[in-house]
């Protein structure tokens, strides 16, 4: 048996100077503020600067965005000086393209809900960073993400990753610890899974699932 690799947790869609620090001192790996107006969870620019101001080095800041043009991500990137961009609804080749363009970090998520959907991370090779797999949301949703759905995580049992990748979709400090055992990862993304309303993260919710994961 190798070394088991330690499970990196990113909180997501953070807005309040309290949660934030709580996803901090429980010891978050990345941090992620949403540039997307119709999610309960978007930042304006003014916001996402102080909140980004918070954070130590140690702890990368990602921006989440859905199809964004570049002046979006040029000022988004700019505001919360953000290490890295992860993308919804974007094609590989514009992935690529906003990697080549602001030198940041690139997430590409790939939404799933049949084990035919994990196909589409392969084109992401050499044009992003890292996948993450998300649960798909119905035809018509309003968010691309946040919605608490999960997918069956054995799909990514024996599954060859093109990339490094994170879990994201339905996890919560109650299921986490299943999830990564069932789908082997070595990251996971959580956003709805530690609020108490939509948009209104719980620092004791957000204590508890990292609590979950440093036991891992």
């Amino acid at each position: 048996m190798g070394v088991a690799m330690p499970v990196t947790a990113k909180i997501c869609g953070l807005s309040t100077p309290e949660t934030l620090d709580a996803a901090i001192a429980g010891g978050a790996a990345q941090i992620g503020f949403v540039f997307f107006p119709p999610s309960p969870r978007t930042l304006g620019f003014e916001q996402a600067a102080a909140l980004g101001g918070r954070v130590p080095g140690h702890v990368r800041k990602v921006g989440v965005f859905v199809d964004p043009d570049d002046v979006l991500l040029e000022t988004a990137i700019a505001a919360a000086r953000l290490d890295a961009v992860q993308l919804h609804k974007a094609a590989p080749g514009r992935a690529a393209a906003i990697r080549a363009r602001t030198g940041r970090e690139v997430w590409a998520a790939v939404p799933v809900k049949t084990r035919a959907d994990l196909g589409a991370a392969a084109a992401f090779a050499g044009a992003a960073d890292r996948i993450l797999y998300d649960a798909k949301t119905p035809e018509g949703a309003s968010l691309p993400g946040g919605m608490g759905l999960r997918f069956d995580w054995t799909l990514l049992q024996g599954h060859r990753h093109p990339l490094p990748w994170a879990l994201s979709g339905g996890l919560d400090p109650s299921n986490v610890a299943e999830a990564v055992r069932t789908a082997g990862a070595t990251a996971v993304d959580v956003s709805s899974g530690v609020e108490s309303a939509p948009g209104i993260k719980d620092v004791d919710k957000i204590a508890a699932f990292l609590k979950a994961v440093a036991t891992l």
